[in-house]
């Protein structure tokens, strides 16, 4: 699929050299690497090599994403795996809502990725539950991104299509349907007060993801869009200790 619409302007996706080991770092629906971007230059500061793709569809125009699939968007989550792997000696994954979805689908075909970190997965969003199986309307207003610190602007759309939203609900049981077969260390950040997607999907993944190591770790001060909110610097934090703990377990 050949998107139509120019990249809106601080979306595009972004790649920071560092050492040997990489972080992919992947926005949600309706989102762009601008969501995730002051994660990815704190973690480019601390040495990592970073990238944060694009996913198909998104930071254009609605009715591009229209004409894509979430296989489209998975697609591009995987160029951006290999594109690091083929950089770095160990690679992890970083996946904020439905972008933490598709890092599980990423986690069960390469059981190599060293570690995964899910922002506030997406295994469901009941304000969309209304529209299974509906064929109208064809567009759907958005409301504002979930962000609690005020002035803070995503890039994002206005609307969406019904049948982007459909590709969202399909993706998203896919990956519940997966968790059993994903064996990856991860670490699981989760927005007490979520108003997309409920808490409960992040137990539901610890629960039952056939991972020995895994960890939640709640987040008091963040909506949804966790990796723009007052959390950030934790998330940050947290993850550049669950890397390096993992790097010390491999080499003892």
């Amino acid at each position: 699929m050949r998107e139509i619409y120019p990249v809106l302007e601080g979306a595009e996706s972004f790649y920071l050299e560092g050492n040997e080991v990489g972080l992919l770092i992947t926005h949600g629906f309706l989102g762009t690497p601008q969501s995730v971007r002051y994660l990815g230059e704190a973690f480019g500061k601390l040495g990592y090599s970073v990238f944060a793709p694009r996913l198909k569809g998104h930071g254009t125009h609605y009715k591009d994403m229209e004409k894509t699939t979430h296989m489209d968007w998975y697609a591009e989550m995987e160029k951006g795996y290999l594109f690091l792997r083929e950089r770095c000696s160990t690679v992890y994954v970083v996946g904020q809502s439905m972008g933490g979805a598709l890092a599980l689908w990423l986690g069960k075909k390469y059981p190599d990725i060293n570690g995964l970190v899910l922002i506030n997965a997406a295994l469901k969003v009941p304000a969309y539950d209304y529209l299974i199986g509906k064929l109208s309307p064809q567009y759907i207003p958005e409301g504002e991104p979930d962000i609690k610190r005020s002035g803070v602007e995503e890039i994002t759309y206005g609307k969406v299509s019904i049948r982007s939203i459909h590709e969202l609900q399909e993706a998203m049981a896919k990956t519940s349907a997966i968790l059993p077969a994903i064996k990856n260390p991860v670490l699981c950040f989760k927005s007490i007060e979520d108003h997309v997607v409920p808490a409960e999907c992040t137990d539901y993944i610890a629960d039952q993801i056939g991972s020995e190591q895994k960890e939640i770790l709640p987040l008091y001060n963040s909506y949804h869009v966790a990796s723009m909110d007052f959390d950030q610097d934790k998330i940050i934090e947290k993850t550049h200790k669950f890397v390096q703990n993992m790097r010390i377990e491999v080499y003892a």
